[in-house]
């Protein structure tokens, strides 16, 4: 799976990723990708149409595309959330997780990511009423 990750750190992200989802109708899936050779933007919008992120009723999903052997992240928000949060959240979290990543703090990184991201969700896309997970919370791999 991940040189840089536990499989109970992986695990551990699932939950985090679910605990961010519970009280907002936004997404957020992870993908790790060890294939990509160059620090690439358009693999991730690709893996985000791939995974359907770009299909959510509010146009709330974030993907966090890592490539941890070419030192690279991708964070896309979807139109929804990018129109509430702007470019200087993506930009802060951002340069928090590859500081935290060139300190070797993969998964805390990632978590703390995830969680904050989780926040702003919650701020701009409460539950009201049912809330269906409309993708799954598996991290995904390639």
């Amino acid at each position: 799976m991940s040189d840089f990750l536990t499989n109970q750190q992986i695990a551990s992200l699932v939950e985090a990723i679910q605990s961010a989802e519970e009280h907002s109708t936004g997404e957020i899936r992870v993908h790790i990708d060890s294939n990509t050779e160059s620090h690439n933007a358009e693999i991730a919008f690709e893996v985000f149409k791939e995974l359907c992120m770009n299909k959510t009723a509010d146009r709330n999903a974030v993907l966090f595309h890592v490539n941890f052997e070419q030192k690279y992240l991708t964070i896309i928000g979807d139109t929804g959330i990018h129109e509430k949060v702007h470019q200087s959240f993506w930009d802060h979290l951002h340069d928090y997780v590859t500081s935290e990543f060139g300190k070797g703090n993969h998964y805390k990184a990632l978590k703390s990511a995830i969680l904050e991201t989780g926040i702003e969700l919650k701020k701009y896309f409460p539950v009201e009423g049912e809330n269906p997970n409309e993708l799954s919370n598996e991290i995904t791999f390639s």
